[in-house]
């Protein structure tokens, strides 16, 4: 049903270490060595170039499990305004928000069961947007079931999480997508040309910094908390939830990381999981980085920043706020804003529906997507 393109000098090495980057059932040692091997000898922007041919695509009509406010605000409206892309049913296991949702957008079909939609002869295409711990099930089920799909992101709780969906696609051939989104954002690809067109030089150093003070809902009761301060659902707490936005654009960036170490903290004790984290990490390429995070700052001290620095000046952006780029050079600061779309995934799933059409290739995989949780996972230490 799909190719790959050729890569020269690679097949050979990954045909080698595609088993085991393919299997869970590592122990953290191997895991680290087999990443990187997998990492050096084919590059996972790489494994993503793939041509998808189906016929039966050529007309996308989604199965949305999940109807949160995701859907609402930045992914809903783009999956109906692409051409050839409609909304064909929708699921929440709340009936009342399921049929609310379905009529409030004129979509035809709703349910209260994922495989049901999932089976749903009318759908050929799935979209996962519900909390992480599921996103491996519904996704598998999807691909089991011969239907591509798209998932919130991180793509999984976990790393292994993300290992079992990387081997079912490619077991069944289909592909699966994940919505890092900034990296088709126009402000995000500003960035990465200043980054490539060698603006700043070469690049020496970057640091990432997020701060924030607790929102109103960090004071619930343990049982009243939002899912994202529930690790057993978020696969940690905000760490796991906004991390990978930035990780992702890193690695975008700059290639993978390969080594990832860090200190995990609750200083604010409003709730269990982790609200500070330190990091550092190296790239493929043996670029250094370094990243704070804090979920209980003061407002005073709130930032949204991530810096790069090079060997002839230093690009410094935001990755939440979309504050101006800030370009410094020995010809000087200049501050550049740059627009987004009113609907922020719109350009990557523009992408991806063009892929599944067969006229164009999205690399946002689950695939490229899984170092993500990988550096998440080594920065929380679960292995």
């Amino acid at each position: 049903m799909n190719s790959r393109e050729n890569f020269p000098n690679s097949r050979e090495n990954f045909r080698n270490s595609r088993e085991n980057f393919f299997s869970p059932r590592l122990n953290s040692g191997n895991q680290r060595a087999y990443f990187r091997s997998f990492c050096s000898s084919f590059h996972l922007k790489c494994v993503s170039l793939q041509r998808y041919s189906n016929e039966d695509m050529k007309i996308l009509k989604w199965g949305f499990i999940g109807c949160g406010e995701v859907t609402e605000k930045k992914s809903g409206p783009a999956f109906a305004e692409v051409e050839g892309s409609s909304i064909e049913a929708v699921m929440s296991r709340s009936e009342q928000r399921a049929r609310t949702y379905a009529v409030s957008h004129g979509i035809n079909k709703w349910y209260t069961d994922a495989q049901e939609l999932i089976d749903d002869p009318d759908v050929n295409a799935i979209y996962v947007a519900t909390p992480p711990s599921s996103h491996a099930t519904f996704a598998i089920m999807a691909m089991r079931a011969g239907k591509p799909v798209y998932v919130e992101k991180p793509l999984a709780a976990s790393y292994e999480d993300c290992v079992r969906v990387n081997r079912i696609s490619e077991q069944t051939g289909i592909p699966c997508f994940v919505a890092y989104y900034r990296r088709y954002l126009p402000y995000f690809l500003r960035v990465k040309d200043i980054i490539d067109s060698g603006q700043i030089g070469r690049v020496i150093n970057v640091q990432v910094r997020l701060a924030v003070p607790p929102r109103d809902l960090d004071y619930s009761k343990p049982d009243q908390l939002p899912w994202r301060l529930q690790p057993d659902i978020a696969g940690g707490g905000y760490f796991y939830d906004l991390a990978p936005h930035q990780l992702d654009l890193l690695q975008y960036f700059f290639g993978v990381i390969t080594e990832a170490r860090g200190i995990r903290a609750n200083r604010g004790g409003l709730y269990e999981a982790e609200d500070t984290v330190s990091a550092c990490f190296e790239f493929e390429n043996g670029l250094p980085g370094s990243g704070s995070w804090c979920f209980v700052a003061h407002e005073s001290a709130s930032e949204d920043r991530i810096e790069v620095t090079g060997s002839q000046g230093m690009v410094s952006f935001s990755v939440f706020n979309y504050e101006p780029i800030v370009l410094h050079t020995s010809e000087g600061s200049q501050r550049i804003a740059v627009p987004n779309p009113p609907y922020v995934q719109f350009p990557l799933i523009k992408s991806v529906i063009e892929h599944l059409q067969g006229s164009g290739v999205c690399n946002c995989t689950s695939v490229t997507a899984t170092p993500v949780n990988w550096v998440m996972d080594r920065i929380l230490g679960k292995f």
